[in-house]
């Protein structure tokens, strides 16, 4: 096992009917910026029940973040913060909103060009301070509510902001609140949380047997209850089951330690910034299709998670390797995702824009030991579209 440092400093308040606690989480004396997406919090309630639970404190919202949240339109949350003298941010939505909360904390007392936060990527945000946030979760995806880190879109492309300044002080999760979603998004975040495991998980060995443990359980529970909190929209265990599986699948503890490969995600970016795929579709099309190429790499622990969490007993080890990549793009596709980028409407000859756009960002050396090529790249593309 590698050496790590861990800490994580998010307070978990998590179940039913605890938005009435917010009143003790968040400072007495805050003037509050609350910043949400679109309408369905103000449609199934939410927001008013989160105003409510605010009591008597100042309060301005901010509306409008977009599910990939965009640099322009967060540096109007900037501005009220600034002119308004805002000492706390509270997020209502799903990774998105969180995100672009946390761009928002990192930018407000930022002195420089706030463009730069956006450069820094996984060095980290060139910040010494943030304006404290914390956050009410409403889709159980990104696992934001509990770690120190962003996605932000802009002209140069989508961008990490990682600092751990941006942890939430405090994170509601209340399943119950996710009955409203509509099953596309369901279906996207458990496949979000899913390959989030599988990115800190499918390397190679470093005898970590607890991260290994726990990743194997992340994953077994995520498709007991994908399947069945699509079916039941109002299960209120599967929900619960759903929502802390997504957060345990990015709060760092099962990363802690072990080898990391994110070029799911970093091509996966690029998809999306590209063609508008969702994010978990960009992670269903690509993933596949990177260990189909790449299984000679990560083959010891791609047996292992066919073995362990598909309990694939029978054949040699490539078998039980292809059976199990077999086995991923059937759970993904069984919950309505597409996994072949051309059923997103992508034509083959733009293959080419991501190969560049992955050049420009810098994404020539992905993976786990850095050997991911852009050829290689271009390899997983090209499996990827009518694999």
């Amino acid at each position: 096992m590698m050496n790590f440092n861990y800490q994580n400093p998010t307070h978990i308040v998590f179940g039913q009917d605890r938005l009435q606690e917010l009143d003790q989480l968040v400072p007495a004396n805050a003037k509050v910026l609350v910043l949400y997406g679109g309408g369905s919090v103000k449609k199934f309630g939410t927001l008013e029940k989160v105003l409510a639970g605010l009591g008597n404190r100042e309060v301005f919202e901010f509306s409008g973040i977009e599910p990939n949240p965009t640099f322009n339109t967060l540096m109007k949350a900037v501005e009220i913060v600034r002119a308004e003298n805002i000492d706390f941010l509270l997020a209502v939505g799903g990774g998105s909103v969180m995100d672009g909360t946390k761009f928002v904390a990192a930018a407000a007392p930022y002195e420089g060009d706030e463009v730069d936060l956006l450069k820094a990527g996984f060095a980290g945000a060139p910040i010494t301070s943030a304006i404290p946030l914390g956050t009410v979760a409403t889709l159980p995806a990104t696992g934001s509510e509990m770690n120190m880190g962003a996605v932000i879109s802009h002209d140069i492309g989508k961008l990490p902001v990682m600092s751990p300044l941006l942890y939430p002080q405090f994170s509601i999760l209340d399943p119950s609140l996710t009955f409203t979603l509509p099953p596309e998004q369901i279906a996207n975040g458990v496949v979000d949380a899913f390959v989030h495991v599988l990115e800190q998980y499918a390397t190679y060995p470093v005898d970590a047997r607890i991260q290994d443990r726990m990743a194997e359980g992340i994953l077994k529970t995520l498709i007991e209850v994908g399947p069945v909190t699509l079916a039941e929209p109002d299960n209120y265990d599967a929900r619960a089951n759903l929502m802390w599986s997504a957060t345990s699948a990015l709060n760092g503890y099962i990363g802690v330690g072990v080898p990391q490969d994110w070029g799911t995600h970093m091509i996966g970016h690029e998809l999306t910034d590209l063609f508008g795929l969702d994010h978990a579709q960009s992670l269903a099309v690509v993933l596949p299709s990177l260990w189909k190429l790449r299984k000679d790499k990560k083959r010891a622990k791609l047996v292992q998670y066919a073995e362990r969490v598909w309990d694939i007993r029978e054949g040699s080890d490539d078998e039980k390797v292809d059976l199990a990549i077999e086995k991923t793009r059937d759970f993904f596709e069984s919950l309505g995702v597409k996994t072949r980028l051309s059923q997103y409407g992508v034509e083959h000859n733009q293959i080419e824009n991501v190969i560049k756009a992955l050049e420009a960002h810098g994404m020539t050396a992905l993976s786990e030991t850095g050997d991911q090529d852009l050829n290689t790249s271009r390899e997983i593309l090209e499996d990827a579209y009518t694999a």
